[in-house]
């Protein structure tokens, strides 16, 4: 059963990243849901926003505040600062890097 719930907080909180998603692109950039985990949203930060300057005010202001107005469950949301694959990086080399 606690999967069940697993899953539908997830899905809860794809949804809303949905809604989020175009502002963050129009700007460049992209955000993506790594994990979620006691309460805990990981997001990964893309394009224009890997880096950026107002990263911090984006993810709390932004992103943190919208998820837990909407997903009750999520209490906070943490920033994965690992690279990853990012097809349209304009570094070359494919990687984006936090």
């Amino acid at each position: 059963m606690a999967e069940d719930n697993k899953l539908d907080v997830l899905e809860r909180i794809e949804k809303t990243i949905s809604k989020i998603r175009p502002y963050i692109q129009a700007d460049g950039g992209d955000v993506q849901l790594v994990d979620y985990k006691d309460g805990v949203v990981t997001v990964k930060m893309l394009g224009a926003c890997a880096g950026c300057m107002a990263i911090d005010e984006t993810l709390t202001q932004g992103i943190e505040a919208i998820l837990i107005d909407e997903v009750p469950e999520v209490t906070a949301v943490k920033l994965d600062e690992t690279y990853a694959f990012d097809p349209n990086a304009n570094n070359g080399d494919g990687y984006t890097y936090y």
